[in-house]
């Protein structure tokens, strides 16, 4: 047989009629799986831009009905709505950034099997997820050590998810041993090991981590409801609860203005896209290491 003549294909190369089957199984399932994911979320968006009259008879499904705009006017006309927009983005980052800092290092540490009290350490951390000290002492500590109405209140209390930790400690602990020992032969020190050989290996699960923190924080709104007491410092989150406390008092008053009955039926949807929105715009950028940063280090072998 000439070389240039082309390989005839085996039984091998065809897939077979259960995979086939398989196949289209999967394929269905799937694609009810991403109905039946995207359609409450699209039907948010729509009832968002949809009339008053057109919500409450339940005519919105997957296009606005009643096409309005009210709600939103409303919101963007707002300059507190702006001012907690910015809170709430410079909140995120800080905090983020704060909590990224220190599951690296708590995660870093306890990925060492030599060290000393590491099964201590880690019993604390995990003691963390099941108890904790209560609504009150927690409000008489964050006061007693000033840090009401400043950010380190949202940023400090909750810098550390223990399952994000326990995450990232299992990833470390998958990283070659054999790379931090060549780097201590080459005479760098712990710091300059984890900042130059195990973190530039670590985009995976830091990605992934950064995500779970910002939406965490982004999200979050009773701390600042809790510890904050000036208006200027509300993170956006909470403008919004306020507006819909404020709509759903209104309809239990019998609102009669046209534009409250209108803000009062959508402002639920208008919140939750403007939320969303932001995080939507971010994932896309981290979804490529999602996957891998979650599972990366939970399979051993």
């Amino acid at each position: 047989m000439s070389l240039l003549t082309p390989r005839p294909r085996t039984s091998v190369d065809q897939p077979t009629r259960g995979y086939r089957v398989f196949q289209g199984i999967n394929g269905v399932i799937l694609t009810v799986v991403v109905v039946v994911t995207l359609y409450p979320f699209i039907n948010i968006i729509a009832r968002s831009f949809s009339g008053e009259r057109q919500i409450r008879a339940g005519e919105v499904t997957l296009w606005p009905a009643g096409f309005d705009l009210t709600t939103y006017r409303i919101v963007f006309t707002d300059d507190v709505f702006w001012r907690g927009y910015a809170n709430t983005l410079f909140y995120t980052v800080v905090s983020t950034a704060v909590a990224m800092v220190l599951t690296t290092c708590y995660a870093y540490v306890l990925s060492k099997r030599h060290l000393k009290g590491r099964s201590v350490l880690v019993g604390i951390a995990v003691f963390t997820m099941f108890f904790s000290g209560g609504l009150i002492p927690n409000y008489v500590l964050i006061t007693s050590l000033g840090l009401k109405n400043s950010v380190w209140v949202i940023a400090l209390p909750n810098a550390i998810s223990v399952f994000n930790l326990l995450v990232m400690k299992a990833f470390f602990e998958s990283l070659p041993t054999e790379l931090e020992e060549a780097a201590e032969i080459d005479g760098l020190s712990t710091y300059g090991t984890l900042l130059r050989i195990v973190l530039p290996l670590s985009k995976a699960v830091i990605a992934t981590m950064v995500l779970f923190y910002s939406v965490s924080y982004w999200n979050s709104w009773f701390q600042a409801f809790l510890y904050m007491d000036r208006a200027e410092l509300m993170p956006v989150t909470v403008y919004l609860r306020n507006l819909i406390a404020g709509a759903t008092g209104a309809t239990n008053a019998g609102a009669t203005t046209e534009q409250g009955s209108q803000v009062a039926a959508n402002i639920q949807a208008v919140t939750i896209v403007l939320t969303s929105l932001p995080i939507l715009c971010v994932y896309p950028f981290v979804q490529r290491y999602f996957v891998s940063g979650v599972m990366l280090g939970a399979v051993k072998g």
